[in-house]
């Protein structure tokens, strides 16, 4: 946050919102924490941020060393923004952020779910299950088009997020968003979704991810599912 917004107070909150404060801040480090992506990345999962707010979050984290810019190597050869170690260190925060907020339920407005948002889902909210059977999935979100595909490790311990498709996954599941975070600790199934491969992998995966509220919060609405 610049230096003339600040909240001029010495305690670590004040500090910290001094650096991710500012809006849009914590929503790039969102989706920086499956990997790095470019500014036309970020701008097609931050969509009603304008190119000037974005690139001024991008300038302010930079300088604050949340994140860093850096060139991929050959023969990608194109400018990437990452997170660096210290940037990193906010993923428990963001996380826990977005569970504390399923308490309020969404507005009408509050509908957009970036591709990486929903893959966050899974990760934070995929229970471990001891004898639970490895699987790998192939998701494409098909509302996201080419930012949407991602690979899935399911283990007893949990899911693993990886940004690249895996080769010869167990099962591959195309859907929208909206329907796979609906289907999450619901049924065998994704609703409307073309699967190719083992049934059996997807039922393991909706029934892993369990995402709820506080149990006496009654205001809670199942359009707010998503936490990310």
């Amino acid at each position: 946050m610049p230096a003339q917004r600040g909240y001029r107070q010495g305690c670590g909150i004040a500090r910290g919102l001094d650096i991710v404060g500012e809006r849009w801040s914590l929503l790039v480090v969102r989706e920086l924490l499956l990997g790095p992506k470019r500014f036309t990345d970020l701008q097609q999962a931050l969509p009603s941020a304008s190119p000037n707010a974005l690139s001024d979050r991008l300038r302010e984290l930079t300088g604050a060393g949340v994140i860093v810019r850096r060139a991929l190597p050959m023969p990608a050869g194109v400018r990437v923004y990452e997170l660096t170690t210290w940037g990193r260190e906010l993923e428990p925060i963001v996380l826990a952020l977005g569970t504390w907020a399923l308490a309020a339920p969404a507005t009408p407005e509050q509908r957009f779910v970036s591709a990486d948002s929903a893959m966050l889902t899974i990760r934070t909210y995929a229970r471990p299950a001891p004898g639970r059977p490895a699987a790998t999935l192939r998701i494409e979100l098909r509302d996201h088009g080419p930012a949407g595909t991602f690979g899935v490790r399911l283990t007893a311990d949990g899911a693993e997020i990886i940004r690249e498709p895996l080769d010869s996954p167990d099962v591959t599941v195309i859907t929208t968003t909206d329907a796979l975070l609906s289907a999450f600790g619901h049924g065998p199934a994704v609703p409307g979704s073309v699967t190719t491969g083992d049934p059996e992998a997807v039922r393991h995966l909706l029934a892993a991810v369990q995402i709820k509220p506080s149990e006496d919060d009654s205001a809670y609405d199942r359009s707010a599912r998503d936490p990310h």
